[in-house]
């Protein structure tokens, strides 16, 4: 009976314990192996030092999906709470609101930079650039060349570390598809629409989203619980080191901190691990040359958290803040008590996170934790968000493999891994972030494997996972709960 199928999952992250939770819902027996010996989340886990919450990068809870937003009410039913959505950007001494307001920016900016502006935007409007293949491209049509230059090129690359014309238009298509000068104006001309209405706006436009009470941690630690009650494993502090398939059954060998090796047998492999390292550890079937390079050539951009304790001033209340100053290394600085004022455990501080992107490795990744404290004092009063008298004391957090980079090349890797999974290992299934090198936010993790566990349930390819986010508009977008027929998170049967 196919219930009684052995899955073993890698990775226990957004993806990897929703498709466990769900597995382990149908009867499934299901083991979720994870590399960290304390936390499950992933980079939506909740880091605690003190008594402080640090949600590492910002997760707010809204999806077009119902079956998501079911998802989460099912698993944390009586802790999400309602939170205002609140960003802007500094640029040159100056506040702007996130997503842009077209008058209040055009009027930050002076008069003369304005026509500039505006005048900029009016011939990308009429020569528009064909078939843009890069991030600078694709962003110069739809804000024009001089808003681009203010309001996207120094953030971006800090984000990526490299030149906005070597980033796929891809990454914008995902990020800010739909949102354009056009759309920020209309958005400010039009007349207010009630609530229903306003949940149809561009999700970058949202006002208001769920959140876990204590962070997102919290979710994925209740889903952790609900797995194990229902007889699921989930082995912490284990890293997957090799793999191998006989026939249709896989062998997973695992090791520990201390070196002891696991290995464990499973029908099906749901892995949301890095593909870099996924396809490093295949041993049999053997991974062809051309899909061993197309793995190792895939890139990711790391990066840190530095978190300062301040006293509490009122100076901000956004839930972050983009620096596109590039006079700081910092890129984007976190409001913790903003998201919930139960991450922050005394209400006469506040607690800020500054991130700093980076590559595992380099000057900022291998910096002290004393070193980098120090950076961020020093640029969190440059910046005039607090005084360094007020700055109490600082804890540092570091991310590998936060973001998959989107450079011009990585399709044609995606392309020849995908043929290679297809080819060769049909009941090995990638999910996730990471484990398919897309940048998308919690929920598309997680409909990636919901669409799986209907996979395996069926023991057939009812659903093109890959597709999941193809052809949606900004990765945010769309009404709470339904979904949009031209924008379809749901991919349709194949």
């Amino acid at each position: 009976m196919s219930s009684q199928k052995n899955i073993i999952i890698i990775g226990a992250g957004p993806a990897g314990l929703t498709s466990g939770y769900l597995l382990a819902k149908k009867g499934f027996n299901v083991t979720i192996l994870e590399a960290d010996e304390k936390y499950v989340g992933g980079i939506s886990r909740t880091e605690s030092i003190k008594g402080f919450y640090f949600d590492i990068g910002g997760h707010r809870f809204f999806s077009k999906s119902k079956e998501v937003e079911d998802f989460w009410t099912e698993i944390l039913p009586n802790d999400m709470l309602d939170r205002p959505r609140s960003s802007r950007i500094y640029y040159n001494n100056k506040f702007y609101a996130y997503p842009l307001k077209a008058f209040e920016a055009l009027f930050n900016l002076g008069i003369f930079e304005s026509i500039l502006c505006v005048l900029s935007y009016l011939k990308a409007s009429i020569f528009p650039v064909k078939d843009p293949k890069n991030f600078e491209d694709w962003v110069t049509n739809q804000f024009g060349k001089r808003l681009f230059s203010i309001f996207f090129k120094t953030y971006t690359e800090k984000v990526w570390g490299m030149d906005t014309k070597d980033i796929s238009a891809d990454w914008a298509a995902q990020r800010i598809k739909g949102l354009s000068l056009y759309s920020a104006i209309w958005n400010a001309i039009k007349p207010k629409s009630k609530v229903k209405d306003k949940s149809k706006m561009i999700k970058t436009l949202i006002d208001s989203f769920r959140y876990p009470r204590k962070g997102p941690g919290m979710m994925w630690e209740a889903c952790s619980e609900k797995i194990q009650a229902m007889g699921g494993e989930i082995k912490m502090g284990r890293l997957v080191n090799q793999l191998e398939r006989t026939g249709e059954v896989w062998k997973v060998q695992t090791i520990d901190k201390s070196g002891k090796t696991e290995i464990l047998e499973a029908e099906h492999v749901i892995s949301s691990a890095p593909i870099r390292e996924l396809f490093q550890a295949i041993r049999e079937p053997e991974v062809s040359a051309a899909a061993l390079n197309s793995a190792n050539s895939l890139r990711y951009r790391d990066f840190l958290t530095v978190a300062l304790v301040v006293s509490e001033k009122d100076i901000f209340d956004d839930n972050w803040i983009y620096i596109h100053d590039p006079s700081v290394k910092v890129g984007r600085i976190q409001n913790f008590k903003s998201w919930s004022p139960e991450m922050v455990p005394d209400p006469a501080y506040n607690c800020y996170g500054l991130e700093y992107f980076c590559f595992e490795g380099d000057g900022l990744w291998t910096s002290t934790d004393e070193e980098l404290v120090n950076l961020a004092k020093k640029e969190v009063v440059k910046l005039g968000l607090t005084k360094l008298q007020d700055i109490k004391e600082g804890f540092v957090v570091r991310q590998k493999k936060a973001y998959p980079v989107y450079d011009d090349v990585y399709q044609n890797h995606i392309n020849v891994l995908k043929a290679e999974i297809q080819g060769k290992f049909t009941n090995l299934h990638l999910v996730g972030r990471n484990g398919m090198h897309k940048y998308n936010n919690q929920d598309h993790a997680m409909m990636t494997a919901m669409l799986t566990v209907e996979n395996i349930a069926a023991d057939r390819i009812v659903y093109d996972v890959w597709n999941v986010n193809q052809d949606a508009e900004y990765h945010e977008s769309g009404e709470i709960g339904k979904e949009n027929i031209e924008e379809r998170l749901v991919p349709l049967k194949v």
